[in-house]
């Protein structure tokens, strides 16, 4: 066996590397460089090449705000460092002779500002040990991503990750996998991306099942998107348009971006709730990259031929409010009960249903149910009304009393990235974290498996009766939907396409 297998692809043959028992390659083009006159358009595919290309480094981040690339200060995009060929994918193969494996593509997150697979807690090693293909690739992101911009398509991300899903069914089968056994599976942002991808016309028929972990409900309005973009480009002197906006860098429009992020609350009275949140973007409903919002084109069974697993932490915003300076003032718990909760008297009903809570402990609750838990419940509700089949879970341990199970804790136990070593070493751990983390994360990431083989991850699916949920603690256990609390607040809210208040 070769220390570095060469694979022919589509476009050219790649040079990876065993490393212990799987193969790695990475670095994989799978679309031009989204320079030049290709910056703000629809992903184009990688041009052939000829002889063997290294796949042995992962590729250079897409532009954001911690990408040091000379593509960052570059209009034309001719840099001599390679850091515009930044739309690359990277796969792990257990056994590149293998027939019809099933396949993982995962979609990360980082609030659509933030996007590099060669994060190491991202690692698809340890998964693809357990008898899986896994694919992880760049998007773009912030503004050359998702911002709306006159004469560009909508949701530029999601076409990126698209044409990925796209190289996975011209190419996969060489790396041992089953181009008709793909799984889709992400968190946070990447997870509201999935939830997007089951009803985009462009995207059907390219994965078989779907993972949506934390996914925050914010879908824009072009309205809504338009003004945001708007506001992004005054701080350059421009218009949102592409003739306007190629005049600039990436790293001005990153940093014009950061500028309306800090004071992004002031405009909540006309952006609405989206304000209030950790980012200027999100998936754009148009009428012809994404047509409806996910809930709504589930329910008339857009994705009922797709298998899906979806869920949260039980924690999700403490990731947030234990971060230094997170600790809400009195002004942020007031503006967050005046625009989020639904119907009147939202903080009310949050004082009788959590009476033993502080204020600030009630918008942590708050805030994980309107951005993250609830989103993803009545999206089961959406799958389940349409026909479709659905799974449902929490992760509610956890392995520090500081954070809880918290936003984004899930796929470092799916992924084993995170070490007994790193928990047992936390100031706030609990005593027996170290002991409980490694069972944890086989329960969750043999579940996962299970599912992206099979379609049944091992426990009942999810309907509105039962409620049935996996719940991932020291020991994991089936039972009704152990958030009841809010699940009843927000039994008669509608979640749907986000757009101007006024």
């Amino acid at each position: 066996m070769s220390l570095e297998p060469e694979i022919r692809t589509a476009a050219g043959v790649v040079r990876g590397r065993w490393e212990s028992d799987v193969a790695v390659f990475r670095g994989i083009p799978y679309a031009e460089p989204p320079v030049g006159a290709r910056r703000f358009g629809a992903p184009v595919p990688a041009q052939r090449w000829d002889g063997v290309r290294d796949a042995l480094e992962f590729g250079p981040p897409v532009p954001q705000v911690a990408h040091t690339g000379s593509v960052m200060s570059s209009v034309s995009g001719s840099v001599e460092d390679g850091s515009a060929d930044c739309l690359t994918l990277n796969v792990w193969s257990p056994d590149l002779g293998a027939v019809r494996l099933p396949v993982m593509v995962w979609i990360q997150g980082g609030t659509y500002l933030e996007n590099n697979s060669a994060n190491p807690h991202q690692n698809g090693a340890t998964l693809a040990r357990s008898g899986v293909v896994v694919v992880s690739m760049n998007y773009r992101v912030g503004a050359d991503g998702f911002a709306h911009i006159t004469g560009a398509p909508h949701n530029r991300g999601i076409l990126d990750q698209i044409a990925a899903l796209r190289w996975v069914q011209d190419n996969i089968a060489r790396f041992g996998g089953d181009p008709a056994n793909v799984t889709v599976f992400g968190e946070s942002a990447g997870g509201a991306c999935i939830a997007a991808l089951l009803v985009m016309p462009t995207a059907a028929g390219l994965f078989r099942r779907a993972i949506s972990q934390s996914m925050p409900g914010t879908y824009f309005s072009e309205r809504l998107a338009a003004a945001i973009s708007t506001t992004i480009a005054v701080q350059l002197g421009a218009k949102a348009t592409i003739r306007d906006l190629a005049r600039f860098p990436p790293r001005a429009l990153t940093d014009a971006t950061d500028a309306v992020i800090r004071k992004m609350p002031e405009f909540v009275d006309i952006w609405g709730p989206m304000a209030l949140t950790p980012t200027p973007f999100s998936p754009v409903v148009d009428t012809e990259v994404l047509p409806r919002a996910p809930w709504r084109a589930l329910v008339d069974g857009a994705a009922r031929d797709i298998d899906l697993l979806i869920g949260h932490t039980r924690d999700e915003y403490r990731l947030y409010t234990s971060r230094p300076g997170g600790e809400p003032t009195d002004a942020r718990i007031t503006a967050a009960f005046d625009h989020l909760t639904p119907g009147t008297d939202g903080s009310g009903r949050y004082r009788t249903a959590y009476p033993d809570a502080t204020p600030g402990q009630r918008f942590e609750v708050l805030n994980s149910d309107w951005l993250f838990r609830m989103p993803s419940l009545h999206l089961a509700d959406a799958a389940h009304a349409g026909g479709g089949p659905v799974w449902f879970y929490e992760l509610a341990w956890s392995f520090n009393s500081e954070q809880g199970a918290s936003h984004a804790l899930d796929f470092l136990l799916i992924f084993g990235t995170l070490s007994p070593d790193e928990v047992r070493a936390h100031p706030c751990a609990h005593p027996n974290a170290a002991n409980e983390i490694t069972p944890v994360a086989h329960h969750m990431r043999t579940d996962w498996v299970r599912f992206a083989t099979t379609g049944k991850p091992g426990w009942a699916p999810y309907d509105p009766q039962t409620r049935t949920t996996r719940v991932y603690d020291a020991e994991p256990t089936t039972q009704p939907y152990p958030e009841e609390t809010s699940r009843r607040i927000w039994s008669a809210h509608q979640f749907d396409t986000l757009d101007l208040t006024s």
